[in-house]
């Protein structure tokens, strides 16, 4: 029996412009898989770590019986809700097993938007190009008339048509992905490059890792619309040198502070709780942060610090959810 290979991966770039020899593809905020349907008719979807998440996804494997015998996939597991991508139900239907993972995928179900084909019909295509790999997913999809919860990804040549798909924010793409023409699937190497759409907001520093003499994240928040200061998230670990030169701007808590008795866990997700310091909440920074949020508003990746701003007071800051 064949086996799926090791996903081949992306490495980050700072440009979004799209490069002779190479197409572009959208940056879906989900979770990697992939997929195999057996001529034994067995079905089995893994994660990039290759974790079984089969049984957490009953419509996926009922679902693949639309394929051809002896398919592989590799693409992007996703959940839509209220017209954008949800990656916080996503994510809580990734752990389920047993009877509630039918009740989730009927209240959340997800989709596979597909981006490559790695094996079709007994075929190792592998050794392909992209080019050539490509338009044998794109017949798969004509000739099996393939449905929900199957999606063909998008893919262009034109650097046009990728600029256009980074206004797609707002429904939930992360950016954009860049693949070569003529390059073979390679197993576990970082060969594709990934554009993530950033933007730069201010935000307020509640608390803080590290000693107060050389910080080493800052945990940022944000007022509500009832004045209430919320967590939004973490900043990425600071140079040395950055920490030093804002150690002097902390002061410890006047009075309560609003997150006073809270926990912080190290990352999204994470049950591993951080250990950190309360400052007085009125600091504020301005940081670059990608598109991807959970249920609550929250920024799902660590905020970059970009600067210190102290002609911005704390009650300027967008609201907590903007």
């Amino acid at each position: 029996m064949w086996t799926l290979p090791e996903p081949m991966l992306a490495s980050p770039v700072s440009s979004p412009d799209l490069r002779p020899g190479w197409a572009a593809e959208p940056k879906w905020d989900g979770y990697r898989a992939q997929l195999a349907w057996y001529a034994s008719e067995r079905v089995l979807l893994r994660s990039r770590r290759a974790t079984d998440l089969t049984a957490a996804f009953p419509e996926m494997a009922a679902a693949a019986a639309q394929l051809p015998p002896d398919t592989g996939l590799d693409g992007e597991l996703v959940v839509w809700e209220e017209g954008r991508l949800a990656f916080d139900r996503l994510q809580q239907r990734l752990g389920r097993r047993g009877a509630t993972t039918a009740q989730l995928a009927a209240q959340w179900p997800a989709h596979f938007v597909a981006f490559d084909l790695l094996h079709h019909c007994g075929t190792d295509l592998t050794a392909w190009p992209y080019v050539r790999r490509r338009a044998a997913l794109e017949d798969l999809f004509d000739e099996r008339a393939l449905k929900a919860p199957w999606a063909l990804c998008p893919s262009t040549t034109d650097a046009a048509t990728a600029r256009e798909w980074l206004t797609w924010t707002a429904a939930g793409l992360e950016g954009l992905c860049f693949k070569r023409l003529h390059e073979p699937y390679r197993p576990g190497v970082r060969s594709w490059a990934k554009y993530k759409v950033r933007a730069t907001t201010e935000a307020v520093v509640g608390a803080i890792t590290g000693p107060l003499t050389a910080p080493r994240t800052l945990l940022l928040g944000r007022y509500d619309k009832a004045g209430h200061l919320q967590y939004t998230g973490r900043s990425t670990t600071l140079p040395q040198t950055t920490g030093r030169a804002l150690a002097d701007q902390f002061t410890p808590p006047q009075g309560h502070h609003p997150w006073t008795g809270w926990t912080f866990s190290a990352a999204w997700g994470s049950r591993e709780v951080l250990d950190v310091t309360l400052v007085h909440p009125a600091l504020v920074v301005e940081v670059a942060v990608d598109v991807a949020r959970d249920a609550e508003g929250r920024w799902r990746h660590p905020a970059r610090l970009h600067r210190v701003r102290t002609d911005v007071d704390a009650t300027q800051v967008p609201l907590f959810g903007e």
